[in-house]
């Protein structure tokens, strides 16, 4: 499979991401986070165990509760925190600092070079998607801004780790223990911080379909998949298009506004992509010229 099917297929999972927050405030009842994460992440993790047919040894387990705790468990308790106090493409958007979190740690963690067009494209992603939550609709909530500002580093830091601490077994199975763990983490954080959740509706058990089968268990596998081949850095980018399809939905399904400004912060956007993969390819070239003992 070449570079540029494996990346597309990698980019389907911030894609798909961008439809959790509309998923989440249109589907879901209110006022329960920690739950919906709960819902959303252990039944994918079981099912996922069920068909890899492979448990972690125990002495992945630490490991595994941190991948949980940073990638699923902490990440989106802020993520739905932040979906029910913020505007969808706000939330989003103020995720996009993680792929500069994600190029600082992984410089710091695994090694890897700081090259200026990497962090280019992640500064003016950043612009991108701040002009992108210029609409109408734009609203601020500190509560909302802090969830998801911490969610994307939770999330960074997993990023980071997941290639630090790639284990032997193939990304489906890294998926289904990393899946299982975090949901087992949020699962008493639930029982204890909020009241037990109602009967779900039609709107609502699609909605936790989705999120679960789709935007995790599909989705996850894919990013992990695409983490492993090509490393942190290379596909942290790809990150931009979570934002910019939570924006499009809201403007093609809710009928939100979608100014001047906010075309011109999805172009940047797409641009911004575009640049952090030509980064991620030159990266990946000297990568390969260093293991033949060639100059990069």
């Amino acid at each position: 499979m070449n570079r540029t099917l494996d990346l597309s297929l990698t980019a389907l999972a911030p894609a798909i991401w961008g439809s959790t927050y509309i998923v989440t405030t249109e589907l879901l009842p209110e006022g329960y986070p920690l739950t919906v994460a709960a819902l959303r992440a252990l039944p994918a993790g079981v099912l996922l165990l069920v068909l890899v047919r492979h448990l972690p040894p125990l002495n992945w387990i630490g490991k595994l509760l941190i991948l949980g705790a940073l990638n699923f468990t902490l990440f989106w308790a802020a993520l739905f925190v932040a979906a029910y106090h913020l505007p969808g493409g706000v939330a989003a958007t103020l995720g996009a600092v993680q792929p500069l979190i994600v190029l600082l740690l992984a410089h710091r963690v695994l090694g890897t070079e700081l090259s200026p067009l990497a962090l280019g494209a992640a500064l003016s992603g950043i612009a991108g998607v701040a002009l992108l939550i210029l609409g109408p609709d734009a609203q601020l909530d500190t509560l909302g801004v802090l969830a998801a500002l911490g969610g994307a580093a939770s999330m960074a830091a997993g990023v980071v780790l997941t290639r630090k601490w790639q284990p032997p077994v193939p990304p489906l199975t890294f998926t289904a223990w990393q899946l299982t763990a975090g949901g087992l983490l949020l699962v008493p954080l639930a029982l204890v911080f909020e009241p037990a959740f109602p009967m779900p509706d039609a709107g609502a058990t699609a909605g936790l379909v989705w999120l679960g089968l789709i935007g995790a268990a599909l989705t996850y596998y894919l990013w992990f998949r695409g983490i492993a081949r090509f490393g942190p850095e290379a596909i942290t980018g790809l990150g931009f298009l979570s934002p910019l399809a939570a924006v499009m939905l809201g403007w093609l399904v809710l009928g939100q506004g979608l100014s001047l400004w906010q075309s011109l912060g999805a172009l940047i956007v797409l641009a911004s992509v575009w640049a952090g993969n030509l980064a991620g390819k030159g990266a990946g070239r000297a990568k390969s010229a260093v293991a033949r003992g060639k100059p990069a």
